[in-house]
């Protein structure tokens, strides 16, 4: 399959992995990792080379391969380098679910309490959260029992998990 029609290929969300080769006609494996990066094409890729060399290796591996290999190479090697990517693939895809579960449930706030969330999220409590706004706390806690039970979170820590896998406050490290 060429380059082209690789990226014009509607990809199914299944757990898969790309074989590379670094040669390739017409673009370089390394500019189709590009152009699958820009794309949001998040399929891991295992480069296989006979021309490889050290710089090339580590472009791929730091933009995300799973593996360079160069050849001649045992076929254990790349077995456990597909393996390994396909496992990655697994836990992206589950990753981007549980993302699009999150969001679909967002859009059901209402503005008000798409705000409350956002600032429960930050560690702000019922009270601080009141006087910002304005508001009287009982309103808060409405607001704040609301967004818990439309977001399904049993907890404010699951609450701020799910802000923090959807983008709205950065992760905590």
């Amino acid at each position: 399959m060429r380059a082209e029609d690789f990226l014009a290929f509607k990809h199914l969300k299944l757990p898969s992995c790309l074989v590379l080769d670094i040669q390739l006609p017409n673009i370089s494996g390394l500019a189709l990792q590009e152009a699958m990066a820009e794309r949001k094409l998040a399929i891991p890729i295992v480069f296989i080379t006979g021309h490889g060399d050290i710089p090339m290796s580590v472009k791929g591996m730091k933009a995300g391969a799973v593996d360079f290999l160069p050849k001649p190479f045992t076929k254990k090697k790349l077995l456990d380098a597909v393996a390994l990517a396909i496992k990655k693939n697994k836990n992206q895809i589950k990753e981007q679910a549980e993302i699009s579960k999150i969001k679909r449930r967002m859009k059901i706030l209402s503005p008000r309490e798409l705000e409350v969330f956002r600032l429960v999220a930050t560690g702000m409590l019922s009270k601080q959260i009141a006087r910002k706004r304005g508001t009287s706390l009982q309103t808060i806690k409405v607001h704040r029992s609301r967004v818990m039970q439309k977001m399904q979170a049993k907890t404010v820590t699951e609450l701020i998990r799910f802000a923090q896998k959807c983008g709205i406050i950065a992760p905590q490290s």
